[in-house]
C-alpha cells in the first residue's frame, strides 16, 4: 500500500480529503503543522508521497518541502 502524508492544518480541507484518499488505497498520515511533517517524514516508516498545504504557518512549506 502507499503510504501519504498529507499536511494540511484546515480540518474542513484535511479530513475529506483523507478520507477521499484513503477510499483509493493509500495509507494517510496526517500532519497540520510542519514541524510535525518533518517528525513524521524522519521517523521509521518510509513516506511514498506527500501532499503539502502550500499556506502552513510557522514553519513554511517550502522548509518542510525541501527536507522531507
Amino acid at each position: 500500500m502507499t503510504r501519504l502524508l498529507l499536511v494540511e492544518d484546515d480540518s474542513a480541507i484535511a479530513e475529506p480529503l483523507s478520507r477521499a484518499l484513503d477510499r483509493e488505497g493509500y495509507t494517510v498520515t496526517r500532519a497540520s503543522r510542519g514541524m510535525d511533517a518533518l517528525a513524521i517524514a524522519a521517523g521509521p516508516e518510509p513516506i511514498d508521497m506527500v501532499i503539502l498545504d502550500l499556506g502552513l504557518p510557522v514553519v513554511p512549506e517550502d522548509h518542510v518541502a525541501l527536507r522531507v
